[in-house]
């Protein structure tokens, strides 16, 4: 039998990135999905769990998951802060102008 053809993620979404439908969503995720990829870098270079971030930040660890998955809905900024503090980071909101 012969063995299934893989396509990595990159090579994927570069080609699906060709659909203007499909690019149109995954640009108006993209700042959530930028949050995600940030908290995750800073919590395993702190060499924390999901848990133990969640403790620092008096949460819960499905709390910190939900946001490292980009889902995360209505986040507030006082959560961000208490993240950000327990990372050792400050979260930055500004408004850009729309083209």
């Amino acid at each position: 039998m012969p063995k299934p053809k893989t396509i990595s993620s990159t090579s994927l979404l570069k080609k699906q990135m060709q659909n203007d439908k499909f690019k149109k969503e995954y640009d108006l995720l993209e700042e959530e999905f930028e949050l995600a990829r940030e908290i995750i870098q800073l919590r395993i270079k702190a060499s924390l769990t999901q848990k133990q971030l969640a403790e620092l930040a008096g949460t819960s660890q499905p709390a910190i998951a939900r946001l490292e998955s980009g889902s995360y809905k209505n986040v507030s900024l006082a959560f961000l802060r208490r993240v950000g503090k327990a990372l050792n980071a400050t979260p930055e909101i500004h408004f850009r102008k729309n083209n």
